[in-house]
């Protein structure tokens, strides 16, 4: 695996110091989330006594030098994970610190099935079936999830493609700035578990059946000009942008970090694309900085 360094702006509050909360589902991709902040020179503390946070709070700030990159993950082992969220939370932004809070999720039929794979046990079984299990840790989660400023669906993701999404997000933490992240998917493969709002284009006619452009992604020019010459696909595009112009101020009054848009196609490969990276460009063009567009079915063999 190459090397990624991303830089560290010290937006965490205390000048310096960057600290990331990490939480999620069990079986989510905690550990490999985990491995790749190592890799990072971050100090991973995994499991912690929720007793002990607050003890861990002032060693970040008090040996900074020694702990200027810390990564917490909290989760279900904790017992009450909401608790000692807020414990940790609380007691490093009572000295300063603010830290940036990351989620991993997949779908259900995901986790059972690396659940089986490598034989663990639910944390949250006892006596449950994995499913039940499954249900509970969402429901007990959720507060957290709320709150994050990174949600990150694992179901389909290689080990690369997480890397690139963590450290493509790492030190970017303003309070003030809501970041918008578009995501193109293919409704054969699922809605992506992160989405806030989700949009259809299935109505335009798809390049799939045009010979000429079946091989190609809506990334290729030739797909562009077909999608964006269909019927309604123009005007769609202005209701969408619409509709955002009005909800996105709306979000971010209500304190939101992060709204996550689905586009979706039946593949994931042509119309998805093409709509994601037009209402990209139209956001970035009214003024919103921050603006990620993430593809994911085109890494998909």
């Amino acid at each position: 695996m190459d090397e990624v360094t991303p830089e560290i702006d010290g937006s965490s509050g205390t000048s310096g110091l960057h600290v990331v909360l990490l939480s999620g589902l069990s079986g989510g991709g905690k550990t490999a989330a985990a491995k790749l902040f190592e890799d990072l020179a971050y100090t991973v503390v995994d499991n912690l006594p929720s007793e002990l946070l607050p003890n861990l709070a002032e060693l970040v700030v008090h040996q900074p030098q020694r702990f200027a990159r810390v990564a917490i993950v909290l989760d279900v082992r904790a017992g009450d994970a909401e608790t000692a969220y807020r414990a940790m939370r609380g007691a490093l932004e009572g000295r300063g610190i603010r830290p940036q809070v990351f989620f991993l999720e997949a779908s259900d039929e995901a986790l059972i099935r690396r659940f089986s794979e490598t034989r663990h046990r639910h944390p949250l079984a006892n006596g449950r079936s994995t499913q039940a299990a499954i249900a509970l840790e969402r429901r007990l989660l959720d507060p957290i999830r709320a709150e994050a400023d990174v949600v990150v669906d694992t179901t389909d993701l290689p080990l690369r493609e997480l890397q690139e999404r963590l450290f493509a997000r790492i030190g970017d933490l303003q309070p003030d700035r809501m970041t918008i992240q578009l995501i193109s998917f293919g409704y054969k493969f699922g809605i992506p578990l992160e989405a806030d709002l989700v949009f259809d284009t299935r109505f335009i006619q798809n390049p799939y059946y045009v010979p000429e452009l079946r091989e190609l992604s809506g990334l290729t020019e030739p797909v562009r000009e077909f999608v964006l010459a269909q019927p309604g696909a123009t005007q769609y595009l202005d209701l969408i942008d619409g509709l955002l112009e009005f909800s996105i101020p709306a979000f971010a009054d209500e304190g939101k970090s992060r709204l996550t848009i689905g586009i979706g196609c039946t593949g994931g490969r042509h119309r998805s694309v093409v709509f994601a990276e037009e209402l990209a460009r139209r956001l970035r063009e009214e003024g919103h900085e921050s603006v990620e567009v993430f593809h994911r079915e085109l890494g998909r063999k």
